[in-house]
C-alpha cells in the first residue's frame, strides 16, 4: 500500500486514478511514500526519509528543493505542457489588454454614474483609450517550450510577425512550431526587432535577469513586456527604469510586485496562468499517471532531475537504482548480483548530469539482505525492489 501525501488541493479526477487497493491519500502521513503538490513550499518543510518521489501538478519546481532530493536519489516530477493552453490564452489576453488599453477603459466605464448622460460621456471620452492592433506587430518569444510554441503559433494566427529564440529547443517543439515563425540568432536580435516580448523560460542562473541593461538599450521605444514565466527573469531595477522613462510602454505580468502597484504602465494579474479547471485537471491526471508508473514499475518520464526511462517488465523482481554518475557503477552492481547467483533478465541504464538511473529485472525474488548490499555500494543513492 502506497501512502500519498497531498499538500494542496488536487483535482478529484486526478486522484481518482489512484486505485484504492494500492493507494492511500491524505494531507498528513508520518512516513509517506510520495508527496503530491501544486504550489506548497517544500524548502522549509522536512521531507521524510520514506519519500520515494515528489510530484508537482504544474510545470515550475522552484518550490521544491530539487538539488537536495537529487542527492537522496528522489525524482521530482512535473507536468510540462499540461497547462500550456491556459497560459497561452492568458498571454494573448495580456497582449490585447495592453494593445487596446482595455484595463483603463474598463475602469472608466465602472466609474460612470447611472444618472449622467452615458452616451455623450462615452463618446466624448473614448478617444483617451485609442489603442493599436496586434496584426502586423512583431512578437519576440523567449523560450520555445510547450507554452512558447503555442503562444508563437497563436500570435502568428492573429497576423503578428513572430520571432522566437531557444537554443535548447526540443525536436518535438520544432515539429510543433509553425514554419512561419522566424528563429532569432540571438536574444539581442530578438530584443531589437520586437514590439512585444514574452518570456517562457524557467528561472535559473542562466535566465535570471535575462532582460537586463543591454536588453533595454536594444529594445524598441515603447516595447511591451509580458512575463508569465517567473519573477526574476526581468531585472527589477531595469524594469523600474524602463517604465519610468517610457522605454517600456507596458509591463504585463502574472506576478504582482509591491513596488509597481499603481503604476499606470503595469498590468498585473494575480497568478492566473494555470488557473482554469481544464488546466488543473490536465496537470493532476498527468502527474498522477507519472507517479503511479514510477512507484509501481520504476519507470520515469517528465522528471526534472532523473533521466527518462521506460522498460517493459520481465522476470519476477525489478530493481530501481539511483546512483551518482561515475565509472564502474554498473560493474559493481553486476558483481554483487553475480556473487549472489542472481540472474539478470534485462537491464537499462541512463544518466542525466551527475545522476544516473538503472532498472534491472531479476528472474527470482531478491532477499532483503541482497538489496541492502546493493544499497551499500559507494555512490548508490537509493535502491528499491518491486515485485510483480
Amino acid at each position: 500500500m502506497f501512502k500519498i501525501q497531498t499538500l494542496n488541493s488536487i483535482s478529484r479526477n486526478g486522484l481518482s486514478r489512484l486505485p484504492t487497493a494500492l493507494y492511500r491519500v491524505a494531507n498528513e502521513f508520518a512516513e509517506p511514500d510520495a508527496i503530491l503538490l501544486r504550489s506548497a513550499d517544500l524548502h522549509a518543510k522536512p521531507i521524510a526519509a520514506s519519500v520515494k518521489a515528489v510530484a508537482r501538478a504544474g510545470a515550475g519546481t522552484n518550490n521544491i528543493p530539487v538539488a537536495d532530493l537529487s542527492k537522496r536519489g528522489v525524482p521530482v516530477f512535473n507536468t510540462p505542457g499540461a497547462n500550456a493552453n491556459a497560459v497561452k490564452e492568458l498571454v494573448i489576453a495580456g497582449m490585447l489588454i495592453a494593445a487596446r488599453n482595455l484595463g483603463d477603459a474598463l475602469s472608466f466605464v465602472s466609474g460612470l454614474s447611472a444618472g449622467e448622460n452615458l452616451h455623450d460621456r462615452v463618446e466624448a471620452e473614448k478617444k483617451r483609450f485609442v489603442g493599436s492592433e496586434l496584426a502586423g506587430k512583431a512578437l519576440g518569444v523567449v523560450g520555445l517550450g510547450a507554452i512558447g510554441v503555442k503562444v508563437a503559433n497563436a500570435a502568428h494566427a492573429l497576423g503578428m510577425r513572430v520571432l522566437g529564440f531557444d537554443p535548447h529547443m526540443t525536436v518535438d517543439g520544432a515539429w510543433a512550431l509553425s514554419s512561419d515563425v522566424s528563429r532569432a540568432g540571438s536574444l539581442n536580435e530578438l530584443y531589437a526587432a520586437s514590439d512585444y516580448i514574452t518570456f517562457h523560460v524557467p528561472l535559473n542562473d542562466a535566465t535570471r535577469g535575462i532582460f537586463g541593461p543591454a536588453a533595454l538599450d536594444l529594445a524598441r521605444p515603447g516595447v511591451v513586456l509580458l512575463n508569465f514565466a517567473r519573477e526574476g527573469v526581468i531585472d527589477p531595477s531595469i524594469l523600474s527604469a524602463g517604465l519610468a522613462n517610457g522605454r517600456i510602454g507596458r509591463y504585463v505580468t502574472d506576478f504582482p510586485d509591491a513596488d509597481l502597484i499603481g503604476n499606470a504602465r503595469v498590468i498585473g494579474l494575480p497568478h492566473l496562468g494555470a488557473s482554469t479547471g481544464e488546466a488543473e485537471e490536465n496537470c493532476a491526471v498527468m502527474v498522477v499517471d507519472q507517479l503511479r508508473e514510477f512507484l509501481e514499475n520504476g519507470n520515469v518520464y517528465n522528471s526534472v532531475n532523473f533521466p527518462n526511462m521506460r522498460m517493459g517488465r520481465a522476470g519476477s523482481t525489478r530493481l530501481c537504482i539511483a546512483n551518482s554518475n561515475r565509472p564502474n557503477m554498473i560493474g559493481q552492481l553486476s558483481h554483487v548480483l553475480g556473487e549472489a547467483g542472481t540472474n539478470i533478465a534485462q537491464m537499462h541504464n541512463a544518466s542525466r548530469g551527475e545522476l544516473a538511473y538503472t532498472l534491472v529485472d531479476i528472474d527470482s525474488p531478491l532477499p532483503e539482505a541482497l538489496v541492502r548490499s546493493i544499497g551499500a555500494i559507494e555512490g548508490i543513492l537509493c535502491v528499491r525492489a518491486i515485485g510483480r
